[in-house]
């Protein structure tokens, strides 16, 4: 079994359902007693936050190409980025490093192509739904026709997330609000809705949408797993 490298804290109340997840498929796939072999990195969200805002993007690539580092000094064999918004670093996080980095992205273009789609809702940050670090790979890499919520909505799926979300407060208002926009994705010809934010399926799941869901935490940490155990 390989070591998994979990870069983390973005926020960790994503990340400690990487743990849970990856632990829980390795028991699933092998039996027993078995868990996964992890090491791990968190950093301090509150710093990274604050960058994120100021747009220092550089700034955090360099941050998490440390930790990323770190990773391989302790003797993982491969690394993840915890978070999808922190994947507009992932080119410079990679280079810094001999160990493969998993690209959530990648991960999650590969399992929307393998389910037919074509044209597929983004919800996430406002870096994630604005910038083209994200649905550029998605449509360069996998052809998909990706869409996201007008202005208006954005600011209300980044205020869930940074306000709620990752400070671990569930509210089913924002539940509502965000089903409604998702609904409103779907009206706008949507065949998934990718839940971009490793804190959406805190509050959204599959039994709540009538498309399919590709819930990007589970998804990475099931590819991590596959790595692992390959």
């Amino acid at each position: 079994m390989k070591k998994i490298g979990l870069i983390g804290g973005m926020s960790w109340e994503s990340t400690q359902e990487y743990y849970r997840i990856i632990n829980e498929e390795v028991r699933n796939r092998l039996g027993g007693l078995h868990s996964a072999k992890i090491v791990m990195d968190s950093v301090d969200f509150a710093e990274i936050e604050k960058l994120q805002h100021e747009g220092k993007w550089s700034q955090l690539g360099d941050m998490l190409a440390e930790s990323a580092q770190n990773l391989e000094r302790a003797g993982a064999d491969c690394v993840l980025i915890c978070t999808n918004t922190m994947h507009k670093c992932a080119d410079q996080v990679a280079a810094s490093v001999q160990i493969p980095l998993i690209h959530l992205a990648e991960a999650t273009g590969e399992l929307v192509k393998q389910q037919g789609l074509e044209r597929i809702g983004l919800l996430g940050t406002k870096f994630t739904m604005e910038q083209d670090f994200y649905k550029g790979r998605l449509t360069e890499k996998f052809g998909l026709d990706v869409i996201v919520p007008n202005d208006e909505d954005r600011e209300v799926i980044h205020h869930v997330i940074y306000d709620e979300l990752c400070l671990g407060n569930v509210q089913g208002a924002s539940k509502v609000k965000y089903l409604e926009i998702i609904r409103k994705m779907i009206d706008d010809g949507a065949e998934g809705i990718i839940l971009g934010c490793t804190e959406i399926p805190l509050l959204v799941s599959q039994e709540d949408v009538s498309v399919p869901v590709f819930d990007t935490t589970y998804i990475h940490a099931v590819s991590a797993v596959d790595f692992a155990l390959k």
